[in-house]
């Protein structure tokens, strides 16, 4: 009984925050493009580095950072082994969001 009591408002008030959302959204879109907005609001909705490159391709760099620290911690002796996957993981997945932010920012010099 106690459960429903707390997750039926969070997933009512959930809904209403992002219909609100869109739906300021949507608005500020409209008056932006109709020119009745200030030129100094137009910065904050115009496009960013992320709308460049797709984030499946971060996401995709940093699974395969992670696949290859598991493939790295099987090849070291059984004693490290634990310590060597860990540290490889934050390691290479940390490397892939390095070159994923790499990428995007060629992509959108290339695109400007």
């Amino acid at each position: 009984m106690g459960s429903e009591v707390i997750i039926v408002p969070a997933i009512f008030f959930s809904f209403v925050a992002m219909v609100k959302i869109l739906s300021d959204n949507r608005t500020r879109q409209m008056l932006i493009k109709q020119g009745q907005i200030d030129e100094n609001v137009k910065y904050l909705y115009q496009s960013n580095l992320a709308d460049h490159v797709p984030s499946s391709i971060k996401w995709g760099l940093v699974l395969i950072g992670i696949g290859l620290a598991f493939i790295v911690g099987q090849a070291v002796p059984h004693d490290i082994q634990g310590e060597i996957t860990v540290g490889s993981i934050f390691l290479l997945s940390g490397l892939g969001l390095v070159f994923y932010y790499f990428l995007a920012r060629h992509w959108a010099r290339k695109e400007s």
